[in-house]
């Protein structure tokens, strides 16, 4: 039986993925939209656009166990989710947000 998406990962994930997202300061590798950082006042934002602004980490070849810098790119939601629904990958697009 394969493992669950999530088992795919490693337990420092989250702390891979920031690294990621500091170095490109926050901004999406595709399109260059600044995303919200930590700390970032959100309040006048709604729902939509925080998730539209929020920088998620993706795996070029679609292998969550592969987490080389050179696989790693920091997407806008948009444009990760435009990764995810042209190619079948390791994720459904629902779970995008839950990353």
């Amino acid at each position: 039986m394969p493992k669950k998406s999530r088992e795919r990962y490693p337990q420092n994930w989250s702390d891979i993925a920031l690294v990621v997202k500091q170095e490109v300061n926050w901004q999406c590798s595709k399109c260059g939209v600044q995303c919200i950082r930590p700390g970032d006042d959100t309040k006048q934002l709604t729902r939509s656009e925080r998730m539209a602004l929020t920088l998620t980490v993706h795996h070029s070849n679609f292998l969550p166990e592969d987490n080389r810098r050179s696989n790693l790119c920091a997407l806008c939601s948009g444009c990760h989710l435009s990764f995810h629904t042209r190619r079948r990958g390791n994720l459904s697009p629902g779970q995008l947000s839950l990353f």
